[in-house]
Formats: structure tokens, sequence, C-alpha cells
């Protein structure tokens, strides 16, 4: 998710960032122009209509954000929950077919020119890693229960 953000806005992108209440100023932190805190507002009957969703944690179904995909918008799912991502893989090109909305599962298919792009982000310093906790290889079930608890903003880093 963070990286997303700033590099959606490093492409000049409103980027509109969902996440829980002590999460919201890491959402700003990183470059989000608005955001919304799904403990006291619904995200999705709100009447606001997005050209991309990019899901990183898969709670919910991608049916529930359908209302606020515009049409010919596209919902990306990129973690999570397993349900959640098999639906989307699974019925992804139905979708398009039939309600002219797109939804796709993000398989890394890295290449040159994206990773060169990176890459020239993070020099630039347009970019860069917002690293929450840092664990020791020995403390990866740690790591694993904090993720688990859904409090993570931005990365965990395992030291090797």
């Amino acid at each position: 998710c963070s990286f997303a953000v700033q590099i959606a806005k490093a492409f000049g992108a409103d980027v509109t960032g969902v996440g829980s209440t002590q999460k919201l100023d890491m959402l700003r932190a990183i470059g989000a122009d608005h955001v919304i805190d799904y403990t006291q507002v619904n995200v999705t009957p709100t009447g606001q209509q997005y050209d991309l969703i990019i899901d990183a944690a898969a709670y919910r179904s991608f049916w529930a954000y359908l209302p606020a995909l515009r049409p010919e918008g596209t919902y990306v799912v990129v973690g999570g929950a397993m349900a959640p991502f098999f639906q989307a893989m699974l019925l992804g090109p139905w979708m398009a077919k039939f309600s002219h909305r797109h939804v796709q599962c993000l398989a890394m298919k890295p290449n040159q020119d994206d990773l060169t792009t990176v890459r020239d982000l993070l020099v630039a310093g347009t970019i860069a890693p917002f690293i929450d906790q840092t664990y020791q290889l020995s403390e990866v079930p740690a790591a694993i229960r904090y993720l688990e608890q859904r409090q993570v903003q931005g990365k965990i880093a395992v030291l090797i």
C-alpha cells in the first residue's frame, strides 16, 4: 500500500487512502490526498467512484467494492485473505465481459523498464520505504503475529 500510494502520486494521481484511525496519519505522510477511516465510514456506499481500487488487505469480497468502481474501472487485489483473492482470480474475466469493470489479481511480473522506473523514483527520493517495525530472523513468528493484528503501517523488515 505505501509504495502504491507514492508511485500513484509520482505519476500525478489523486489518491484516496483507506485505513483505520491509527493509520490515517501514515496515509497522509506518504501522500494520500484524501483519507477515509473505515472504522467510521463504510467506504463503498458513499457514492464516490474511483478509476482504480487497489486492495492490499482483501478482507472483504470484491463484490463489496463494485459500487465504488467507475464503469471501465479496475479493482486489483494484491494480498490478504485467500477467498477474495480467488474470487477475483476466478470471476475477474466474467466481470470484465458483463459489467465493463475489470477485476485482477496482481502477480509480480518484473521487467527492466519497471525496475528502472522504481529505482529512479527511489534514488530521486520520490518514493521511500515506510518501515513500521524491524525484526531479527529469529523473531519472524512475532512479526507474523504483528502482521495478523492488522496494525502494520507500511512495511515489516526482517534483518538477516
